[in-house]
C-alpha cells in the first residue's frame, strides 16, 4: 500500500502521523518505506536522527530523472536503513528546493509513481510532504494509492480543508483515479475543550469524511521528536501511542502486506 499524508496547512502534524504509522506497521512485520519529500527533512531526522547522513538522498533521485542516462538508479538504491527493524527511509535533502523549478519544466511529474511501481521489496511505503501543493506533493499523490489528511482543530484549517479537497479531486481527476481519500485524522485533539468538537460534529455534519480515531496533544510527542524515536519504541504504553495503534488498525494497514507490489 501507498499512502501520503498532506496537508497544505503547515504545522497539522503530517510527519509525526507519517513516521509513527510506519514505526507500527514495521512492528507488525510489514517491510516499510518512508519517503520523505519535504525539504526540511523532518521525517529524515525523526527516524535517522542528526549522525546519520545518507549516501543518497531523494534529491539525488529526482535529479537522476533530468538526465538523459538510458539507466538510472533504481529507487532501491536511494533507501537508507533506519535504527528500526523492517523500516527504512529515503532520506530528504534541502537540495529539492533547488531542482524544483527545473522539474516542473521538464514535466518529471510521473516519475515517482513510476520508479514506485517497480518497487518490490515494501509492504507498506509511507510518503512525507510539504506544506504546499508543489511539485513534490503532486509527484505524491499521483504516486500514491490512498492519502490521509491531517486536521487540527481550528477555523483557519477547517477554512483551508474545503480548497484541500478540492485540490486533491481535481488532482486525482487529472492524475489517479486510483488515489482514494481515506480520512481526515483529527490530530492534537482537546476532547475538554469545547471548539475542537465542535469543529469536529461540523465536518461531519457536512459528510467529510472525518475518522473517528482522535489523536491527542501530548508533549510525550515532541519528547518523541527529541530523541528520534516513534511513540511505539519510546514508551508503548502511553495514551497517544495506542492512539496511534488504534489508527493503524482501523486502516487496514496490517491487511494491505504486499498490496504495494
Amino acid at each position: 500500500m501507498r499512502r501520503v499524508v498532506f496537508n497544505q496547512k503547515g504545522g497539522v502534524g503530517k510527519t509525526t502521523i507519517v513516521c509513527n504509522l510506519a514505526a507500527i506497521a514495521a512492528q507488525r512485520g510489514l517491510r516499510t518505506l518512508v519517503i520523505d519529500l519535504d525539504s526540511q527533512g523532518n521525517a529524515t531526522q525523526y527516524l535517522l536522527g542528526t549522525d546519520t547522513v545518507p549516501q543518497r538522498t531523494v534529491a539525488d533521485f529526482f535529479e537522476s530523472t533530468l538526465g538523459f542516462s538510458l539507466q538510472s538508479p533504481a529507487f532501491s538504491s536511494h533507501v537508507c536503513a533506519t535504527p528500526f527493524e523492517n523500516l527504512s527511509v529515503v532520506a530528504s535533502h534541502p537540495r529539492l528546493e533547488e531542482l524544483i523549478v527545473k522539474l516542473e519544466a521538464r514535466q518529471k511529474i510521473y516519475k515517482l509513481r513510476d520508479a514506485l511501481r517497480k518497487l518490490r521489496d515494501y509492504d507498506a511505503v509511507f510518503i512525507d510532504t510539504p506544506p504546499a501543493m508543489n511539485f513534490y506533493s503532486r509527484s505524491a499523490l499521483i504516486a500514491a494509492e490512498r492519502v490521509l489528511i491531517p486536521f487540527d482543530c481550528d477555523e483557519f484549517a477547517r477554512q483551508a480543508l474545503y480548497t484541500l479537497l478540492e485540490n486533491i479531486q481535481e488532482l486525482r481527476a487529472d492524475h489517479n483515479e486510483a488515489l482514494m481519500i481515506e480520512g481526515i485524522v483529527v490530530n492534537q485533539f482537546q476532547p475538554r475543550a469545547r471548539l475542537p468538537s465542535r469543529l469536529v460534529e461540523a465536518l461531519r455534519a457536512e459528510k467529510l469524511p472525518v475518522l473517528e480515531q482522535h489523536l491527542s496533544a501530548s508533549v510525550r510527542v515532541r519528547e518523541s521528536h527529541d530523541q528520534h524515536r516513534p511513540l511505539i519504541h519510546l514508551e508503548p504504553g502511553h495514551r497517544v501511542t495506542r492512539e496511534y495503534v488504534a489508527l493503524f488498525d482501523a486502516l487496514g494497514s496490517a491487511g494491505s502486506a504486499g498490496s504495494s507490489k
